[in-house]
């Protein structure tokens, strides 16, 4: 772990992890080495800090280009080897995902979010193919996430986070087939569904919005 990273594991992640008595399964699942996407459901900007506060790895998380740029986050978001995205979708989401590759080739976690975007209203979206192809391009395979209670936890909207217990769990590894379009669109959906058989979530067949 980058020595940041690590501070921050032991410190505000041991804080997470007893204050909202976190509950973990599956965490077997996550590789202890070589390269692998964590593919999760999203339901609030706290699902990362519980995701990080239970894998003893680190993991890259995407973080906005602006704070690279700025004075006092630069120093936080390089120590914690975040990937830069810009914002705005076609150009820039490939150029963030084309950023996450050699992450991935040199044996880190990345985790991302299919459905784009955070869930309005707690069902589980349908999920863009993005994800899979990342993991073709990078040659490495998918560990589904289920997260549950981090939408009490901080509702949109919500400034600070609020006491209520969170659960998240991990499925088996699984890589993505070769083929066309059709394949990519199969393999997504069958994330999905690990998905959300680790979550229980009522699962919409449309994409959610971006905002």
């Amino acid at each position: 772990m980058p020595p940041l990273y690590r501070l921050a594991y032991h410190t505000v992640g041991a804080g997470l992890r007893v204050f909202w008595r976190l509950s973990v399964d599956g965490l077997h699942h996550v590789p202890a080495h070589g390269g692998a996407i964590l593919a999760g459901n999203h339901l609030s900007v706290a699902d990362e800090y519980f995701l990080a506060a239970v894998v003893p790895r680190h993991i890259a998380f995407w973080a906005k280009a602006e704070y690279f740029a700025g004075r006092f986050t630069r120093p936080v978001v390089t120590g914690l080897r975040a990937i830069p995205v810009h914002r705005g979708g076609g150009r820039a989401a490939l150029a963030a995902f084309d950023a996450a590759v050699p992450v991935l080739r040199g044996g880190g976690l990345v985790a991302v979010y299919p459905e784009g975007t955070r869930s309005p209203d707690g069902r589980l979206y349908r999920g863009r193919t993005g994800v899979v192809r990342l993991a073709r391009q990078a040659g490495v395979p998918i560990v589904p996430v289920g997260v549950l209670g981090t939408d009490r936890v901080q509702p949109i909207g919500a400034r600070l986070p609020r006491p209520h217990r969170v659960r998240i769990a991990f499925g088996a590894p699984f890589a993505v087939t070769d083929g066309g379009p059709a394949d990519i669109r199969r393999d997504t959906d069958t994330l999905m569904d690990r998905i959300r058989g680790l979550t229980g979530q009522e699962y919409v067949s449309a994409y959610g919005r971006i905002p």
